[in-house]
Protein backbone atom coordinates (compact mmCIF):
# COMPACT_ATOMS: atom_id res chain seq x y z
CA UNK A 1 0.00 0.00 0.00
CA UNK A 2 2.80 2.37 0.93
CA UNK A 3 4.54 1.64 -2.34
CA UNK A 4 1.37 2.25 -4.31
CA UNK A 5 0.71 5.53 -2.50
CA UNK A 6 4.23 6.65 -3.07
CA UNK A 7 3.93 5.78 -6.72
CA UNK A 8 0.66 7.69 -7.05
CA UNK A 9 2.10 10.70 -5.28
CA UNK A 10 5.10 10.66 -7.52
CA UNK A 11 2.85 10.32 -10.54
CA UNK A 12 0.44 13.05 -9.55
CA UNK A 13 3.15 15.51 -8.54
CA UNK A 14 4.57 15.59 -12.03
CA UNK A 15 2.65 18.15 -14.11
CA UNK A 16 2.54 17.95 -17.92
CA UNK A 17 4.92 20.43 -19.48
CA UNK A 18 5.36 21.88 -22.95
CA UNK A 19 8.26 20.34 -24.82
CA UNK A 20 10.97 22.37 -26.51
CA UNK A 21 10.68 20.92 -30.01
CA UNK A 22 10.50 23.99 -32.28
CA UNK A 23 13.58 25.10 -34.18
CA UNK A 24 14.42 28.46 -35.73
CA UNK A 25 12.78 27.70 -39.09
CA UNK A 26 9.59 26.50 -37.38
CA UNK A 27 9.33 29.92 -35.72
CA UNK A 28 10.07 31.79 -38.93
CA UNK A 29 7.40 29.85 -40.85
CA UNK A 30 4.88 30.50 -38.07
CA UNK A 31 5.70 34.21 -38.03
CA UNK A 32 5.42 34.53 -41.81
CA UNK A 33 1.94 32.98 -41.68
CA UNK A 34 0.91 35.43 -38.94
CA UNK A 35 2.11 38.50 -40.84
CA UNK A 36 0.84 37.11 -44.19
CA UNK A 37 2.86 37.20 -47.43
CA UNK A 38 0.29 39.55 -49.00
CA UNK A 39 0.01 41.94 -46.05
CA UNK A 40 1.19 44.86 -48.18
CA UNK A 41 -1.38 44.32 -50.93
CA UNK A 42 -4.37 45.97 -49.18
CA UNK A 43 -2.16 48.88 -48.07
CA UNK A 44 -0.44 49.49 -51.39
CA UNK A 45 -2.78 52.10 -52.87
CA UNK A 46 -3.28 54.12 -49.68
CA UNK A 47 0.45 54.08 -48.93
CA UNK A 48 1.13 55.26 -52.48
CA UNK A 49 -1.33 58.13 -52.17
CA UNK A 50 -0.22 59.16 -48.66
CA UNK A 51 3.50 59.11 -49.56
CA UNK A 52 3.03 60.47 -53.11
CA UNK A 53 4.48 57.41 -54.80
CA UNK A 54 6.95 56.15 -52.18
CA UNK A 55 5.22 53.01 -50.89
CA UNK A 56 8.45 50.98 -51.09
CA UNK A 57 10.24 53.54 -48.94
CA UNK A 58 7.47 53.47 -46.34
CA UNK A 59 7.73 49.67 -46.10
CA UNK A 60 11.51 49.73 -45.70
CA UNK A 61 11.36 52.41 -43.00
CA UNK A 62 8.62 50.52 -41.16
CA UNK A 63 10.76 47.38 -41.42
CA UNK A 64 13.58 49.16 -39.55
CA UNK A 65 11.24 50.21 -36.74
CA UNK A 66 9.65 46.77 -36.45
CA UNK A 67 12.98 44.91 -36.62
CA UNK A 68 14.36 46.97 -33.75
CA UNK A 69 11.16 46.40 -31.80
CA UNK A 70 11.43 42.67 -32.57
CA UNK A 71 14.74 42.65 -30.69
CA UNK A 72 12.96 44.04 -27.63
CA UNK A 73 10.18 41.46 -27.99
CA UNK A 74 12.66 38.63 -28.29
CA UNK A 75 14.65 39.74 -25.25
CA UNK A 76 11.58 40.28 -23.08
CA UNK A 77 10.34 36.80 -24.05
CA UNK A 78 13.38 35.43 -22.21
CA UNK A 79 12.39 37.39 -19.10
CA UNK A 80 8.73 36.27 -19.17
CA UNK A 81 8.91 33.06 -21.27
CA UNK A 82 5.43 31.85 -20.27
CA UNK A 83 3.74 34.82 -21.91
CA UNK A 84 3.71 36.35 -25.34
CA UNK A 85 2.02 39.68 -24.71
CA UNK A 86 3.63 43.09 -24.49
CA UNK A 87 0.76 43.86 -22.16
CA UNK A 88 2.10 41.29 -19.70
CA UNK A 89 5.64 42.60 -20.06
CA UNK A 90 4.54 46.12 -19.11
CA UNK A 91 2.16 45.09 -16.32
CA UNK A 92 4.81 42.94 -14.64
CA UNK A 93 7.97 44.78 -15.64
CA UNK A 94 6.86 48.39 -15.32
CA UNK A 95 3.55 49.13 -13.62
CA UNK A 96 0.10 47.47 -13.64
CA UNK A 97 -1.65 50.83 -14.13
CA UNK A 98 0.52 51.62 -17.17
CA UNK A 99 -0.14 48.06 -18.30
CA UNK A 100 -3.89 48.66 -18.05
CA UNK A 101 -3.65 51.74 -20.27
CA UNK A 102 -1.57 49.86 -22.84
CA UNK A 103 -4.07 47.00 -22.66
CA UNK A 104 -6.84 49.54 -23.24
CA UNK A 105 -5.03 50.73 -26.40
CA UNK A 106 -4.62 47.11 -27.55
CA UNK A 107 -8.33 46.61 -26.86
CA UNK A 108 -9.02 49.34 -29.44
CA UNK A 109 -6.80 47.45 -31.89
CA UNK A 110 -8.74 44.23 -31.28
CA UNK A 111 -12.12 45.93 -31.77
CA UNK A 112 -11.13 47.59 -35.04
CA UNK A 113 -9.60 44.50 -36.62
CA UNK A 114 -13.05 43.02 -37.48
CA UNK A 115 -14.10 46.41 -38.90
CA UNK A 116 -10.96 46.73 -41.00
CA UNK A 117 -11.14 43.20 -42.40
CA UNK A 118 -14.90 43.19 -43.03
CA UNK A 119 -14.61 46.56 -44.76
CA UNK A 120 -11.85 45.33 -47.03
CA UNK A 121 -13.86 42.22 -47.89
CA UNK A 122 -16.72 44.50 -48.95
CA UNK A 123 -14.37 46.67 -51.05
CA UNK A 124 -12.95 43.59 -52.78
CA UNK A 125 -16.44 42.28 -53.62
CA UNK A 126 -17.55 45.71 -54.81
CA UNK A 127 -14.70 45.88 -57.35
CA UNK A 128 -15.91 42.58 -58.84
CA UNK A 129 -19.66 43.27 -58.45
CA UNK A 130 -20.03 47.07 -58.50
CA UNK A 131 -23.84 47.09 -58.99
CA UNK A 132 -24.65 45.58 -55.59
CA UNK A 133 -25.34 48.35 -53.00
CA UNK A 134 -22.55 48.87 -50.48
CA UNK A 135 -24.87 48.50 -47.46
CA UNK A 136 -26.05 45.08 -48.68
CA UNK A 137 -22.50 43.89 -49.27
CA UNK A 138 -21.57 45.11 -45.79
CA UNK A 139 -24.47 43.22 -44.25
CA UNK A 140 -23.50 40.05 -46.12
CA UNK A 141 -19.80 40.24 -45.18
CA UNK A 142 -20.30 41.16 -41.53
CA UNK A 143 -23.26 38.78 -41.22
CA UNK A 144 -21.26 35.86 -42.62
CA UNK A 145 -18.32 36.50 -40.28
CA UNK A 146 -20.62 36.94 -37.29
CA UNK A 147 -22.64 33.82 -38.11
CA UNK A 148 -19.46 31.75 -38.44
CA UNK A 149 -18.23 33.08 -35.10
CA UNK A 150 -21.55 32.28 -33.39
CA UNK A 151 -21.32 28.70 -34.63
CA UNK A 152 -17.84 28.41 -33.18
CA UNK A 153 -16.24 27.74 -36.56
CA UNK A 154 -12.46 28.14 -36.48
CA UNK A 155 -9.96 27.99 -39.27
CA UNK A 156 -7.65 25.08 -38.66
CA UNK A 157 -3.94 24.94 -39.35
CA UNK A 158 -4.68 23.02 -42.56
CA UNK A 159 -6.99 25.81 -43.76
CA UNK A 160 -4.28 28.35 -43.05
CA UNK A 161 -1.77 26.28 -45.00
CA UNK A 162 -4.13 26.03 -48.00
CA UNK A 163 -4.78 29.77 -47.86
CA UNK A 164 -1.05 30.46 -47.59
CA UNK A 165 -0.37 28.24 -50.61
CA UNK A 166 -3.04 30.07 -52.63
CA UNK A 167 -1.56 33.45 -51.65
CA UNK A 168 1.94 32.37 -52.66
CA UNK A 169 0.69 30.93 -55.97
CA UNK A 170 -1.17 34.13 -56.96
CA UNK A 171 1.75 36.27 -55.79
CA UNK A 172 4.22 34.30 -57.89
CA UNK A 173 1.86 34.60 -60.88
CA UNK A 174 1.79 38.37 -60.38
CA UNK A 175 5.58 38.64 -60.12
CA UNK A 176 6.03 36.65 -63.34
CA UNK A 177 3.36 38.66 -65.20
CA UNK A 178 4.68 41.97 -63.84
CA UNK A 179 8.20 41.03 -64.95
CA UNK A 180 6.90 40.21 -68.43
CA UNK A 181 4.90 43.47 -68.60
CA UNK A 182 7.86 45.63 -67.55
CA UNK A 183 10.24 43.96 -70.02
CA UNK A 184 7.67 44.34 -72.81
CA UNK A 185 6.93 48.02 -72.16
CA UNK A 186 10.11 49.37 -70.58
CA UNK A 187 12.78 46.81 -71.52
CA UNK A 188 15.27 45.49 -68.95
CA UNK A 189 16.15 49.01 -67.80
CA UNK A 190 12.61 49.32 -66.44
CA UNK A 191 13.36 46.68 -63.81
CA UNK A 192 15.97 48.88 -62.15
CA UNK A 193 14.78 52.29 -61.01
CA UNK A 194 15.20 54.40 -57.89
CA UNK A 195 11.99 56.35 -58.46
CA UNK A 196 9.82 54.00 -56.33
CA UNK A 197 12.28 54.63 -53.48
CA UNK A 198 13.10 58.28 -54.11
CA UNK A 199 11.34 60.51 -56.61
CA UNK A 200 12.65 64.09 -56.23
CA UNK A 201 9.55 65.49 -57.93
CA UNK A 202 7.15 64.25 -55.23
CA UNK A 203 9.29 63.37 -52.18
CA UNK A 204 8.28 65.08 -48.95
CA UNK A 205 9.47 63.74 -45.62
CA UNK A 206 6.17 64.49 -43.86
CA UNK A 207 4.20 62.56 -46.46
CA UNK A 208 6.58 59.59 -46.40
CA UNK A 209 6.38 59.53 -42.60
CA UNK A 210 2.59 59.48 -42.80
CA UNK A 211 2.71 56.56 -45.22
CA UNK A 212 5.22 54.76 -43.00
CA UNK A 213 2.80 54.91 -40.07
CA UNK A 214 0.24 53.07 -42.18
CA UNK A 215 2.84 50.65 -43.57
CA UNK A 216 3.62 49.49 -40.03
CA UNK A 217 0.34 47.57 -40.23
CA UNK A 218 2.07 45.13 -42.62
CA UNK A 219 4.22 43.82 -39.76
CA UNK A 220 1.54 43.32 -37.13
CA UNK A 221 1.66 39.68 -36.08
CA UNK A 222 5.43 39.22 -35.87
CA UNK A 223 5.19 39.48 -32.06
CA UNK A 224 3.17 36.24 -32.09
CA UNK A 225 6.49 34.39 -32.36
CA UNK A 226 7.17 35.16 -28.69
CA UNK A 227 4.01 33.27 -27.70
CA UNK A 228 5.84 30.01 -28.46
CA UNK A 229 8.79 30.82 -26.17
CA UNK A 230 8.13 27.80 -23.92
CA UNK A 231 8.24 25.37 -26.84
CA UNK A 232 11.40 26.59 -28.56
CA UNK A 233 14.85 25.11 -28.54
CA UNK A 234 17.35 27.68 -27.24
CA UNK A 235 14.68 30.39 -26.78
CA UNK A 236 17.16 33.13 -25.83
CA UNK A 237 18.63 32.93 -29.31
CA UNK A 238 15.85 31.63 -31.53
CA UNK A 239 12.89 33.78 -30.40
CA UNK A 240 14.88 36.97 -30.87
CA UNK A 241 16.42 35.86 -34.16
CA UNK A 242 13.12 34.57 -35.58
CA UNK A 243 11.28 37.78 -34.65
CA UNK A 244 13.86 39.91 -36.45
CA UNK A 245 14.08 37.61 -39.49
CA UNK A 246 10.27 37.56 -39.85
CA UNK A 247 10.27 41.38 -39.91
CA UNK A 248 13.14 41.52 -42.42
CA UNK A 249 11.58 38.87 -44.69
CA UNK A 250 8.16 40.56 -44.53
CA UNK A 251 9.67 43.95 -45.32
CA UNK A 252 11.82 42.75 -48.23
CA UNK A 253 9.22 40.42 -49.75
CA UNK A 254 6.44 42.99 -49.41
CA UNK A 255 8.76 45.71 -50.66
CA UNK A 256 9.58 43.64 -53.76
CA UNK A 257 5.89 43.11 -54.54
CA UNK A 258 5.18 46.81 -54.13
CA UNK A 259 8.26 47.75 -56.20
CA UNK A 260 7.02 45.61 -59.10
CA UNK A 261 3.53 47.09 -58.73
CA UNK A 262 4.94 50.61 -58.85
CA UNK A 263 6.87 49.81 -62.02
CA UNK A 264 3.70 48.47 -63.66
CA UNK A 265 1.49 51.44 -62.64
CA UNK A 266 3.77 54.23 -61.39
CA UNK A 267 1.17 57.02 -61.48
CA UNK A 268 -0.74 56.80 -58.19
CA UNK A 269 -3.13 59.57 -59.30
CA UNK A 270 -4.76 57.19 -61.81
CA UNK A 271 -5.96 54.59 -59.28
CA UNK A 272 -9.71 54.11 -59.50
CA UNK A 273 -9.89 53.09 -55.85
CA UNK A 274 -6.74 53.35 -53.65
CA UNK A 275 -7.95 50.64 -51.25
CA UNK A 276 -8.02 48.03 -54.02
CA UNK A 277 -5.36 49.55 -56.29
CA UNK A 278 -3.36 46.33 -56.41
CA UNK A 279 -6.23 44.70 -58.31
CA UNK A 280 -5.82 47.41 -60.97
CA UNK A 281 -2.10 46.69 -61.11
CA UNK A 282 -2.82 42.98 -61.55
CA UNK A 283 -5.24 43.72 -64.40
CA UNK A 284 -2.70 45.99 -66.10
CA UNK A 285 0.00 43.31 -65.81
CA UNK A 286 -2.01 40.32 -66.97
CA UNK A 287 -5.61 41.13 -67.77
CA UNK A 288 -8.93 40.24 -66.09
CA UNK A 289 -7.97 36.74 -64.86
CA UNK A 290 -5.31 38.06 -62.46
CA UNK A 291 -7.62 40.94 -61.46
CA UNK A 292 -10.27 38.44 -60.35
CA UNK A 293 -7.68 36.11 -58.80
CA UNK A 294 -6.49 38.94 -56.56
CA UNK A 295 -10.08 39.87 -55.80
CA UNK A 296 -10.88 36.32 -54.65
CA UNK A 297 -7.63 36.09 -52.69
CA UNK A 298 -8.24 39.38 -50.90
CA UNK A 299 -11.85 38.42 -50.19
CA UNK A 300 -10.97 35.03 -48.69
CA UNK A 301 -8.04 36.48 -46.74
CA UNK A 302 -10.18 39.31 -45.36
CA UNK A 303 -12.94 36.94 -44.24
CA UNK A 304 -10.39 34.60 -42.60
CA UNK A 305 -8.66 37.49 -40.82
CA UNK A 306 -12.04 39.02 -39.99
CA UNK A 307 -13.15 35.77 -38.37
CA UNK A 308 -9.95 35.61 -36.30
CA UNK A 309 -10.36 39.26 -35.30
CA UNK A 310 -14.03 38.75 -34.44
CA UNK A 311 -13.22 35.75 -32.24
CA UNK A 312 -10.38 37.65 -30.56
CA UNK A 313 -12.49 40.75 -29.87
CA UNK A 314 -15.42 38.77 -28.48
CA UNK A 315 -13.11 36.65 -26.28
CA UNK A 316 -11.37 39.76 -24.95
CA UNK A 317 -14.75 41.31 -24.08
CA UNK A 318 -15.64 38.05 -22.34
CA UNK A 319 -12.47 38.01 -20.25
CA UNK A 320 -13.16 41.62 -19.22
CA UNK A 321 -16.77 40.76 -18.34
CA UNK A 322 -15.80 37.60 -16.44
CA UNK A 323 -13.31 39.60 -14.37
CA UNK A 324 -15.87 42.41 -13.88
CA UNK A 325 -13.82 44.97 -15.83
CA UNK A 326 -17.02 45.34 -17.89
CA UNK A 327 -20.60 44.49 -16.75
CA UNK A 328 -20.53 40.77 -16.06
CA UNK A 329 -24.17 39.88 -16.91
CA UNK A 330 -23.69 40.89 -20.53
CA UNK A 331 -20.01 40.56 -21.35
CA UNK A 332 -19.32 37.59 -19.06
CA UNK A 333 -22.21 35.50 -20.43
CA UNK A 334 -21.51 32.15 -22.11
CA UNK A 335 -24.19 30.51 -24.27
CA UNK A 336 -25.07 27.10 -22.77
CA UNK A 337 -25.76 25.68 -26.24
CA UNK A 338 -22.96 27.23 -28.32
CA UNK A 339 -20.30 27.50 -25.61
CA UNK A 340 -19.51 30.98 -26.94
CA UNK A 341 -19.77 34.47 -25.42
CA UNK A 342 -22.66 34.95 -27.81
CA UNK A 343 -23.71 38.43 -26.62
CA UNK A 344 -20.19 39.67 -27.31
CA UNK A 345 -20.18 38.09 -30.76
CA UNK A 346 -23.34 39.98 -31.70
CA UNK A 347 -22.06 43.20 -30.10
CA UNK A 348 -18.83 43.02 -32.10
CA UNK A 349 -20.85 42.21 -35.23
CA UNK A 350 -23.11 45.23 -34.72
CA UNK A 351 -20.13 47.51 -34.09
CA UNK A 352 -18.37 46.10 -37.15
CA UNK A 353 -21.39 46.76 -39.37
CA UNK A 354 -21.72 50.35 -38.12
CA UNK A 355 -17.98 50.82 -38.59
CA UNK A 356 -18.02 49.45 -42.14
CA UNK A 357 -20.79 51.91 -43.09
CA UNK A 358 -19.29 54.97 -41.41
CA UNK A 359 -15.48 54.67 -41.27
CA UNK A 360 -13.18 54.75 -44.32
CA UNK A 361 -10.89 51.73 -44.56
CA UNK A 362 -7.77 53.86 -44.31
CA UNK A 363 -8.86 55.30 -40.94
CA UNK A 364 -9.85 51.87 -39.61
CA UNK A 365 -6.41 50.55 -40.59
CA UNK A 366 -4.69 53.51 -38.93
CA UNK A 367 -6.63 52.99 -35.69
CA UNK A 368 -5.41 49.38 -35.61
CA UNK A 369 -1.90 50.76 -36.21
CA UNK A 370 -2.36 53.29 -33.37
CA UNK A 371 -3.05 50.52 -30.85
CA UNK A 372 -0.16 48.43 -32.17
CA UNK A 373 2.31 51.32 -32.03
CA UNK A 374 1.35 52.09 -28.44
CA UNK A 375 2.10 48.46 -27.61
CA UNK A 376 5.39 48.51 -29.53
CA UNK A 377 6.48 51.69 -27.75
CA UNK A 378 5.65 49.99 -24.47
CA UNK A 379 7.76 46.90 -25.15
CA UNK A 380 10.73 49.05 -26.19
CA UNK A 381 10.38 51.13 -23.04
CA UNK A 382 10.12 48.18 -20.67
CA UNK A 383 13.08 46.51 -22.42
CA UNK A 384 15.13 49.67 -21.99
CA UNK A 385 14.29 49.95 -18.30
CA UNK A 386 14.80 46.26 -17.56
CA UNK A 387 18.12 45.70 -19.32
CA UNK A 388 19.66 49.16 -18.78
CA UNK A 389 18.54 49.88 -15.22
CA UNK A 390 17.46 46.56 -13.73
CA UNK A 391 19.65 45.53 -10.77
CA UNK A 392 19.89 41.95 -12.03
CA UNK A 393 21.84 43.17 -15.09
CA UNK A 394 24.40 45.25 -13.19
CA UNK A 395 27.95 44.69 -14.39
CA UNK A 396 26.97 42.98 -17.67
CA UNK A 397 25.26 45.73 -19.62
CA UNK A 398 25.81 46.38 -23.32
CA UNK A 399 25.04 49.98 -24.26
CA UNK A 400 24.12 49.24 -27.87
CA UNK A 401 21.85 46.28 -27.19
CA UNK A 402 20.45 47.35 -23.81
CA UNK A 403 20.00 51.09 -24.33
CA UNK A 404 20.43 52.23 -27.93
CA UNK A 405 18.31 49.54 -29.65
CA UNK A 406 15.17 49.82 -27.44
CA UNK A 407 15.61 53.60 -27.17
CA UNK A 408 15.80 53.93 -30.95
CA UNK A 409 12.79 51.63 -31.33
CA UNK A 410 10.75 53.70 -28.87
CA UNK A 411 11.58 56.99 -30.62
CA UNK A 412 10.98 55.53 -34.09
CA UNK A 413 7.60 54.08 -33.11
CA UNK A 414 6.65 57.37 -31.44
CA UNK A 415 7.55 59.17 -34.67
CA UNK A 416 5.31 56.79 -36.63
CA UNK A 417 2.51 57.33 -34.12
CA UNK A 418 2.91 61.10 -34.40
CA UNK A 419 2.86 60.90 -38.22
CA UNK A 420 -0.60 59.31 -38.35
CA UNK A 421 -3.40 61.52 -39.60
CA UNK A 422 -4.86 64.00 -37.14
CA UNK A 423 -8.27 62.29 -37.05
CA UNK A 424 -6.61 59.02 -36.03
CA UNK A 425 -4.43 60.63 -33.36
CA UNK A 426 -7.35 62.48 -31.77
CA UNK A 427 -9.52 59.37 -31.80
CA UNK A 428 -6.70 57.37 -30.20
CA UNK A 429 -5.98 60.02 -27.58
CA UNK A 430 -9.68 60.24 -26.71
CA UNK A 431 -9.77 56.46 -26.29
CA UNK A 432 -6.72 56.58 -23.99
CA UNK A 433 -8.28 59.36 -21.90
CA UNK A 434 -11.45 57.28 -21.49
CA UNK A 435 -9.29 54.33 -20.44
CA UNK A 436 -7.37 56.38 -17.89
CA UNK A 437 -10.58 57.78 -16.39
CA UNK A 438 -12.12 54.31 -16.30
CA UNK A 439 -9.00 52.90 -14.63
CA UNK A 440 -9.08 55.72 -12.06
CA UNK A 441 -12.72 54.92 -11.28
CA UNK A 442 -12.16 51.16 -10.99
CA UNK A 443 -9.05 51.54 -8.79
CA UNK A 444 -10.38 54.35 -6.56
CA UNK A 445 -7.92 56.91 -7.84
CA UNK A 446 -5.17 54.38 -8.66
CA UNK A 447 -4.96 53.22 -5.03
CA UNK A 448 -5.91 49.64 -5.93
CA UNK A 449 -4.40 47.30 -8.47
CA UNK A 450 -6.47 47.27 -11.68
CA UNK A 451 -8.21 44.13 -12.87
CA UNK A 452 -6.13 43.33 -15.89
CA UNK A 453 -7.09 42.21 -19.37
CA UNK A 454 -6.63 38.53 -20.11
CA UNK A 455 -5.25 38.47 -23.65
CA UNK A 456 -4.75 34.71 -23.39
CA UNK A 457 -8.48 34.40 -24.10
CA UNK A 458 -7.91 35.69 -27.62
Amino acid sequence: METTTGTLQAGTSAQPQLKRVLGLWDLIYYGVILTSPIAAVPLFGEAQVLSHGHAVTTLLLAMVAMSVTAVSFGRMATVYPSSGSVYTYISKGLNPHVGFVVGWAMFLEYLFQPIQNALYAVLAIQRMAPKIPFAILAALAVGLITFMTVQGIKFTARTNEVLLAFMVLVTLAFIIEAFRYIILHQHFSGLLSLRPIYNPDTFKFRLVASGTGLAALVFIGFDGVSILAEEVKNPRRNVLLASVLVCVFTGLFSGFQVYMAQRVLPDYTTYLNPETAFMDVARAASGPWLFHAYGIMLLVSSIACGLAGHVGASRLLYSMGRDDVLPKKIFGHISPTKGNPIYNVWIVGALAYIGVLTIPWELAAEIVTFGALIAFMGVNLVSLLHFSFGPENAGKRNFFLDAFVPGFGFVFCFGLLFSLQNWTKWAGILWLVVGILYAAYKTKGFTLHPKLFDFSET
